[in-house]
């Protein structure tokens, strides 16, 4: 993968760390592969329970696409915007729940990212954005699909069309973020809350994730549910969950 991004792996917990500082962790082709194959490594990776998404250094979390890149390459045809695409629908659909851990800048494409994961949290010196209008575009990473359903269409359209940015206080208040966080105290907190996760059956946060994911009309959605409930229910892990709570003891789960 190169240096473009820092992959690790901390017990159950897998680390994706975007390492282009100087450019605010910008990512050119390069690094959306990498990140791409990240996260289908760890997705594919049974001691992995939870990945931690991040930008290397303080000041950006994703700053967006490397526009230098973008620039050099002329006209733009739609097979290269859909390879752009492509990670954050590797993302979303990662049977693995992704947290993306944020400070500093995350804008346009980077924030697009984040939405595409499971959970985001912040420091309190975040700020957010789809900038792109201000470049004559949109977005083009599943912005205009993904933010209207945080926040609802017509806060997302205000925020797309002024290309206005916020601080974390108020991407809480909107429902972007889940957790705003000293920066100082980020790395703990997020790190707990991904222990947290780990803790419990993956065979059942995977499919928690499907469910949520599916996007399908609500009796479709129910159903899907309710078949994925007894799936859960009838697994090892389901099993050994109850058998902990009647027994008054901690699960173990095996993930299956």
């Amino acid at each position: 993968m190169g240096n473009e991004v820092i992959v690790s792996k901390d017990g159950n917990i897998g680390r994706v760390t975007v390492n282009r500082p100087n450019q605010l962790n910008a990512m050119n082709s390069a690094t959306r592969n990498a990140i791409v194959e990240a996260f289908e490594q760890f997705g594919s990776d049974s001691d992995v329970r939870v990945i931690i998404l991040a930008g290397a250094g303080e000041k950006s979390f994703i700053a967006g696409a490397d526009l230098a890149e973008f620039a050099a390459s002329g006209e733009l045809d739609l097979a290269e915007m859909r390879n752009e695409w492509y990670m954050t629908e590797v993302a979303a659909t990662c049977p693995t729940p992704i947290i993306a851990m944020i400070d500093g800048f995350c804008l346009g494409g980077g924030m697009e990212l984040a939405m595409a994961c499971d959970l985001r949290v912040a420091s309190e010196r975040a700020r957010f954005g789809q900038p792109e209008i201000n470049l004559g575009i949109l977005p083009g990473a599943g912005g205009t699909q993904r933010l209207p359903r945080l926040v609802g269409e017509g806060r997302a359209l205000e925020l797309m069309l002024t290309g206005r940015m916020i601080d974390a206080a108020e991407a809480e208040r909107y429902g972007i973020i889940n957790f705003v966080w000293p920066a100082d105290e980020l790395e703990a907190r997020t790190t707990e809350l991904a222990e947290q996760i780990a803790s419990k059956a993956a065979f059942a946060t995977e499919r928690i994730k499907h469910a949520t994911r599916s996007g399908m009309p609500l009796e479709e959605g129910l159903q899907k549910e309710q078949e994925l409930f007894v799936e859960c229910f009838n697994s090892s892990d389901g099993k050994e969950g109850v058998a902990a709570f009647l027994e008054k003891r901690k699960a173990r789960f095996n993930r299956s």
